[in-house]
């Protein structure tokens, strides 16, 4: 088969689209024939030789792919050949074909086109997991959301929404705001020229975010504090501000909030709090919103999985809005 290696760590001109052997089907897993994958920014990550792949997984890069179920490994029952499936990866999305723990398994949502489905694991588990099991999500709180306009970010977007609690977010344009108007958000704030803190603070008459989704990490660390109300949760899923910052513990105690940084990729399969868990999840909460069309993915293009290097150029650059997929056999 052929999948898009990385020759050595470095920029998007590294990745390379070649042949490399086909995955062996294990007990407890299915190979997917893979129709798309969507560009994360860990893949980015990952090529510049920062973010290793979980021990005994796929060095190739891809943490979410669709296809359809073409083996069937010793122990699965509830799937077979022919199925139109969606699924999240630890690694090897971007190829023909990968290896997937059953539980991992998504059906295609009913109206959703097959590729387009790739969009949806990645954003809906980490999501789900972070904002509605790990922080509590309730109708009527405030929620903000970084990173609006990105893959997670219109997903949480939707989800908290439809859930009834007043969404915020930040993002970088006009245009990109507009979009995170459309699905839902009430305050939306223009990071560049806008003071979210200020903003979030002005819109709850001074109490504050119930809950923060934040993917910049060290750079707002702070300040994501200070946007907290009483008793907030502060949920970390990403690096893009930096790794190291100071925390103010006296500002959090008077708060009574909390601080979580979590990641999706190194969970194990199975397990409280594992994949199987979170996925199950997805599939009883989620997927009946995607299927009556509430929620959607939100694909901003798709190119061949073999010009994998633009995509990285452009989810670097940031000119995207939602999912960047990349197409098999394009």
């Amino acid at each position: 088969m052929r999948a898009v290696t990385i020759s050595e760590p470095g920029g998007p001109e590294v990745l390379q689209w070649t042949e490399v052997p086909d995955p062996v089907c294990g007990p407890g897993e299915v190979i997917v024939d893979v129709v798309a994958t969507a560009v994360n920014r860990a893949d980015l990550l990952q090529r510049q030789g920062f973010y290793a792949p979980p021990k005994g997984t796929s060095e190739i890069l891809g943490l979410e792919c669709s296809g359809i179920v073409s083996e069937i490994g010793d122990g699965v029952t509830g799937w077979s050949r022919g199925d139109e499936v969606c699924a999240l990866l630890a690694g090897g999305g971007y190829a023909e074909r990968v290896a997937v723990p059953a539980e991992q398994l998504l059906p295609r949502p009913a109206g959703v086109e097959l590729a387009t489905a790739a969009a949806l694991p990645e954003v809906a588990c980490t999501v789900w997991s972070n904002v509605f099991l790990l922080a509590g999500l309730e109708r009527g709180d405030t929620f903000l959301v970084h990173g609006g306009s990105s893959g997670i970010g219109t997903m949480a977007i939707q989800l908290a929404a439809r859930a009834g609690a007043r969404v915020a977010t930040t993002a970088g344009s006009a245009a990109k705001l507009a979009v995170c108007r459309e699905l839902g958000a009430e305050v939306a704030i223009n990071y560049r020229d806008e003071d979210f803190v200020e903003r979030v603070r002005e819109a709850t008459d001074g109490r504050g975010a119930d809950v923060v989704l934040d993917n910049m990490g060290a750079k707002y660390l702070g300040r994501n504090v200070d946007a907290l109300a009483d008793g907030g949760r502060l949920v970390i899923i990403g690096m893009q501000g930096g790794a190291k910052a100071e925390l103010d513990i006296n500002a959090l105690l008077r708060k009574r909030g909390s601080v979580h940084a979590t990641a999706l990729r190194s969970r194990p399969v199975r397990g409280p709090g594992g994949k199987a868990e979170i996925v199950a999840a997805v599939r009883h909460d989620v997927w009946p919103e995607v299927e009556r069309g509430v929620v959607r993915p939100i694909v901003d293009r798709r190119l061949p999985m073999s010009e994998a290097a633009e995509g990285h150029r452009v989810v670097a650059a940031s000119e995207h809005i939602g999912k960047v997929l990349l197409v098999s056999g394009s």
